[in-house]
This record gives structure tokens, sequence and C-alpha cells, in this order.
């Protein structure tokens, strides 16, 4: 057996024994919505979603390998595969009958898309909330979109590259904006952190994904998203099965406004009659 071989026989083995993930939450009754948080972030992304998604549903939310309570496994390298056979082997525990909603934020939602690709069946709508979608800068035809998607990558890299200096800057970031658990990067996840930034952010392939999928497709952004390139998103909003909902004045983060269109989209008012792309 070549070393090629042997590196595949060893994914393959960490991918069949894909832990089980820290289910948060699972309140309320009715169809299945199944939320995924972002990175270096837990469950409590959805405090405001939850209240009011569960007077109408069962709501499960799941943290992801390596963050919140759920385990981290030494060799775990944090692919896109990994986090999503740990997400798999979760939600097959559940023993559901029927298909469900998917919801993930940031990196939750790039895990959403492969999730719904490699499991279709399974999934009956999958709503991205901040996803943030790059192309490889080498694929952009825009200079001007070129040149904002390598500045999030070379950003990116200098936040691996400096530990200390990251650790350091989202504490004081949590402190001033009051943001409690949804950001958390500390020696304890930094593995988790900086190699999921790495496999799953830096390298994705969620604009094929999304096309893969067979459900429908909500897209939930903020005007003032800090981590979605111009232009990017335009490609996934040009697909068939996509609907883009943007949030007035929201960030990156699920706020009130963001968590009110995420649940609007899964249970809509029938006396709105605003704009589906113009949302908050």
């Amino acid at each position: 057996m070549g070393i090629l071989d042997e590196a595949k026989d060893r994914i393959a083995d960490r991918l069949n024994r894909a832990p089980l993930l820290h289910i948060a939450a699972d309140e309320g009754e009715g169809s299945v919505v199944i939320l995924l948080h972002g990175i270096a972030s837990s469950a409590s992304t959805f405090e405001l979603v939850i209240p009011e998604l569960k007077k109408h549903h069962r709501v499960i939310a799941i943290e992801l390998l390596g963050f919140g309570s759920s385990p981290a496994p030494e060799d775990a390298t944090y692919t896109i595969d990994e986090h999503v056979a740990a997400i798999a082997v979760t939600i097959h525990s559940l023993r559901l009958l029927e298909p469900f909603i998917l919801v993930g934020h940031s990196l939750g939602s790039l895990l959403a898309a492969r999730y719904a690709a490699r499991h279709a069946h399974e999934v009956s709508r999958l709503v991205l909330a901040s996803p943030p979608i790059y192309l490889r800068p080498e694929e952009i035809g825009d200079p001007l979109v070129r040149t904002h998607v390598s500045a999030y990558l070379a950003a990116y890299d200098f936040l691996r590259a400096n530990k200390d200096f990251t650790i350091s800057t989202a504490a004081r970031v949590v402190r001033l904006f009051q943001l409690g658990d949804t950001l958390s990067i500390t020696e304890k996840n930094w593995n988790a952190f900086t190699l999921s930034l790495q496999q799953c952010i830096e390298s994705q392939t969620t604009i094929s994904d999304i096309a893969a999928a067979k459900c429908q497709v909500d897209v939930v952004v903020g005007t003032l998203d800090q981590f979605v390139a111009p232009g990017t998103l335009e490609i996934i909003g040009r697909m068939r099965h996509v609907t883009t909902h943007t949030v007035h004045a929201n960030d990156h983060v699920v706020r009130r406004r963001l968590a009110r269109v995420i649940v609007k989209t899964i249970d809509p008012d029938p006396t709105d009659t605003a704009p589906a792309t113009v949302i908050g």
C-alpha cells in the first residue's frame, strides 16, 4: 500500500468514527428545525431564535466539533468533511422520521450547505445566515471583488499566524460588544478555530454545494456584515432555488433584527407583503 492510500485510509477511518456532538437545546414540538452555529461560537448564537421557533417547531441546536461543549479529538483536522461527518452522526442518532429544516450561521452555514448537498433527502429547506462565501481570488473576474476577497483571506492568515494577538483581541471584542458565548477564541479551542478557518472558510466549495442542494435555499444577510465579500452573494442569488433576505442595519451577529428575519423566513407572516429580498 502506498503513502497516498494510507493517508486515504486514515481519513476514511477518522470520518467513520466521527464523535457525537453536544446537543445544547432540544425544545418544542412540531416539524424539526436544526441549528448550527458559527466558528468560535456555541449554541448561544441562537438565543433570540429558539424561543420563537419552538412555538411551532421542535428546535435542536447542535454545537460544532471542537466548540462549545462538543468533543475536540486530539487527532481532529477540522476539515469540512470531518465537521459534516460529526453532524451527520449526531443527527442520525436522533432517528428523525421526516426531513428537517437546516439553519446555519457563519461557518455553520457552510457546513449546512455541504450537509444538504450530501444528504439531500434529509433536508426540506436550507437557511444560511451570514454565510462567509468566498471564491478563490483567481476565479474572480471583477478586480474590486478580487481585491476584497484577497484582503479577507490575508486577514484570516494573519489571525492564524498571531495566536496571542487573536485571542486577546477576541476577548476585548466580546467585552466591548457584550457578545457573551457567541464568540470565544481560547487556548482550548485554538486548534479547532484555526483549522476550521483554514479548511472550511478559506478553502471552500460552498457555491457548488448550494447549487447541488435539492431544496429551497434562503440566504439571510445583514447590510453591515463585516465578513461577506461584495459580489460573491450575487452568484448564488442568481440560482433559481435561492432567495436572499437583506436585513438592514445588522452586522454578522444574530442580533434581534437578523433573528426576526430567520424566524420569519421559516414561519412567514401571511399578512406581510414586504419584498422577500428586502426585510428588516
